[in-house]
């Protein structure tokens, strides 16, 4: 399955974080994220200015409200950083990169 069409899930405390091969399965399904210490995914976008930055930023939020799962997000001109990992058991699980396939669709 996509992992844009897939929902969310609430992060629960009795899912492991994601690890080894599983992980690595994951992350190759989104190249253009950074897998940082097994423990979160980034990425960072270019835009010609602060404006459709922001508006990129907005979807974004958008994204997350709809899925119930919140990544970090840096906005500065011309450039918006997503950092997200599932707190509830501090490290990665399949709704993060739900997520962020979700972002790389907008």
């Amino acid at each position: 399955m996509d992992l844009a069409s897939k929902t969310s899930v609430p992060g629960r405390r009795d899912i492991p974080a994601l690890k080894g091969a599983e992980l690595h399965n994951l992350s190759h399904q989104l190249p253009n994220w950074e897998v940082v210490n097994e423990h979160h995914i980034r990425r960072s976008f270019k835009f010609p200015d602060f404006q459709k930055a922001l508006a990129f930023v907005n979807r974004v939020g958008a994204i997350a409200e709809e899925l119930g799962h919140y990544p970090d997000i840096l906005l500065t001109w011309g450039k918006a950083e997503i950092t997200t990992w599932t707190h509830s058991v501090n490290g990665l699980t399949e709704s993060d990169f739900t997520l962020a396939a979700k972002i790389d669709e907008i």
